[in-house]
């Protein structure tokens, strides 16, 4: 009896139950949206920091930062003098640690067994800058000499020649990248993890001393550089076995080579700039945290919440307004059909005292009258929340297919320590000195998860209950005598 009546009022006020169902849909569609999209800036963060970070990094441990001025160093180019007018070109390069900061690479045993911590791996960050030029000796023009000793030309009356020195000068060319030296031995952790192989191969966890290298794939088609050619890194040749692009943004550094080799060649040995951290828990980053800096002094641990406080740029701009605008005017909508819906619902029972007042005459009790109300209400919820899911799943899907491009700006940020967590070098160029912004350009999607639908459904369900509440409550006070006044 019950699901028949249902139905065929249901049926009968078609039109009033598709203005309720609307008003419903409405308010669902728009939280799968705000919702989805939200999802879809956080999994563009999260691209963002991985491409600083690296795959599976949860935390970087850097040594903390010293005063201005303490511990920098100034690079220094030294020429040999050429003889007997030798204008040939020379090149010379060095090769300096990022920031001219280093902890001790027993500080990756120390952080691997902090509590909460599943793996870290020690990376050297370095820079080389390559001097390459010629100096080029000036011709001494000698002017006309004349019949009075001393005038100009001739010999002056200090006996010394007269005239200029013209041409001459000197032409270099500076040429700085960027060498990362990785753990060939974990390398499941750290920058080069979010870099694909695309030619040759990754290393292999014997080559902990090899002169082998792997080449970024931006660098090597600027430098027309391929797998099985060699590069010269401060004299010592590495042989080219693998060219790798990163998923997102630049990648850490042009060239990666084993980190004892790095070592070496920075005069570092046993030293690390940055100490990747990946965490047993995302629960327990705060925790590690803190565990690190208490029994581990002179560092400073940057996590991935830190990181992205630093990101700027449209990315931030539009994360802050779904999750501040976006999330209060889904909210505020919602309320808004919720009470839309109550009252439609309420305004239909008092079109229907004649009818329900006629039902509570012929034996119905109040609460199986409220009971048939709450049930339509319900229904129309259900059909709210098919509705809404339906133009929620379609919003998030031109969302997806136009992929808007934002923009996140990321290490312009001034001073700190050496090595920090930024990848490449990107924070902490040195002590004291102000580094670069980059920006990169992420394509915005918006994936709709499982959970989101489950709470369209919750949603649908919490707007019928709540408008059949409020119907219900206006049936549950008629009486059969009000059924009576409407007869004429």
């Amino acid at each position: 009896m019950f699901f028949t009546y249902l139905r065929r009022e249901l049926r009968r006020r078609r039109k009033a139950a598709l203005v309720v169902a609307s008003g419903l849909g409405l308010g669902i569609a728009l939280v799968i949206i705000v919702s989805s999209v939200s999802s879809g800036m956080g999994k563009a963060q999260d691209k963002v920091l991985e491409s600083l970070y690296g795959l599976g990094t949860d935390m970087t441990v850097t040594k903390a930062a010293a005063a201005p001025g303490s511990g920098t160093e100034r690079p220094r180019f030294e020429f040999d003098a050429k003889e007997n007018g030798d204008d040939s070109t020379q090149s010379t390069d060095r090769v300096m640690v990022q920031g001219f900061q280093t902890l001790a690479a027993t500080t990756v045993d120390k952080v691997g067994k902090q509590d909460g911590v599943a793996d870290a791996v020690g990376g050297l960050s370095m820079t080389v800058m390559k001097v390459d030029g010629q100096f080029k000796r000036g011709e001494f023009k000698q002017e006309g000499s004349t019949s009075q000793g001393g005038g100009r030309g001739g010999f002056g009356g200090g006996g010394q020649p007269q005239g200029e020195v013209k041409g001459g000068g000197a032409s270099f060319d500076v040429n700085s990248y960027t060498v990362y030296g990785t753990d060939v031995t974990k390398q499941d952790l750290g920058p080069l993890t979010s870099s694909k192989i695309t030619s040759g191969r990754a290393f292999t966890s014997t080559e902990t001393n090899g002169k082998v290298a792997v080449v970024d794939a931006a660098y090597a088609k600027e430098k027309k550089l391929a797998v099985g050619k060699t590069v010269t890194v401060h004299g010592t040749k590495f042989t080219i076995v693998g060219v790798s692009a990163a998923d997102s943004g630049d990648a850490a550094a042009n060239l990666y080579i084993p980190l004892q080799q790095a070592q070496t060649l920075a005069d570092a040995k046993d030293k690390v700039t940055t100490v990747y951290v990946k965490a047993a828990d995302s629960q327990q980053i705060d925790g590690v945290k803190t565990a690190i800096q208490k029994n581990i002094t002179g560092t400073t641990v940057t996590t991935s919440a830190d990181l992205a406080d630093t990101v700027s740029g449209s990315l931030s701009t539009a994360s802050d307004l779904a999750s501040s605008v976006g999330k209060w005017l889904s909210v505020a909508v919602l309320i808004a059909a919720f009470l839309v819906a109550g009252l439609l619902t309420s305004s239909a029972v008092s079109r229907r005292v004649r009818e329900f007042g006629t039902l509570k005459a012929l034996g119905w009790k109040s609460g199986r009258v409220t009971r048939q109300v709450v049930g339509e209400a319900l229904v129309n919820g259900l059909m709210g929340g098919v509705l809404g899911i339906a133009v929620g799943l379609a919003g998030a899907y031109v969302v997806t297919a136009v992929s808007p491009t934002l923009t996140a700006q990321l290490g312009a940020s001034g001073g700190g320590g050496g090595g920090g967590g930024f990848r490449g070098g990107m924070m902490g160029g040195g002590p004291g000195r102000q580094s670069a912004a980059k920006s990169l350009d992420i394509a915005l999607t918006a994936p709709v998860s499982l959970s989101i639908i489950l709470i369209a459904v919750a949603l649908a369900v919490a707007g019928g209950l709540i408008a059949g509440a409020f119907g219900g409550w206006r049936a549950s006070r008629l009486r059969p005598a009000d059924a009576l006044r409407r007869v004429e």
